[in-house]
């Protein structure tokens, strides 16, 4: 896969995931990262020669549930089996970390990507807190 690997809590920077953002999400606008990683169960970056390509955040509430947040590819490397690869790798190990439930919420266009990784839909609630764009 064009020599990506996959690694688990390494070394990143919040200006690495500033630009992965970016480059994904046009509305995206800097932010800080590091204590969100620090209480995270695990976080997975896809790296090509030194380069961020992929991520995703692995939260939990400390106990049975764990939820996807941010699972994003550079543009440059999407639809390369990456996003995928970095979703079986959270399923694994919040599987070997004891977790029950694995939550994670998508836009619809998305559902397909994630009923092939083996999500079913539920019924959820969501309220915006702050002001924004609409959901």
């Amino acid at each position: 896969m064009d020599e990506v690997s996959i690694l688990r809590n390494p070394p990143v920077t919040d200006a690495e995931l500033n630009a992965l953002f970016a480059a994904a999400w046009p509305a995206h606008g800097p932010r800080e990262f590091q204590a969100i990683l620090h209480h995270s169960l695990a976080y997975l970056c896809a790296m090509r020669a030194g380069r961020l390509v992929g991520f995703v955040n692995l939260a939990w509430d400390g106990g049975g549930h764990a939820f996807l947040l941010d699972p994003t590819v550079h543009p440059d490397f999407q639809r390369r089996g990456i996003g995928t690869w970095l979703l079986r790798e959270c399923i694994v190990l919040a599987r070997d970390r004891g977790v029950e439930w694995l939550h994670v919420d998508f836009e619809p266009g998305l559902a397909p990507f994630y009923r092939a990784a083996g999500f079913r839909p539920t019924e959820a609630g969501l309220i915006r807190l702050r002001s924004g764009p609409d959901i």
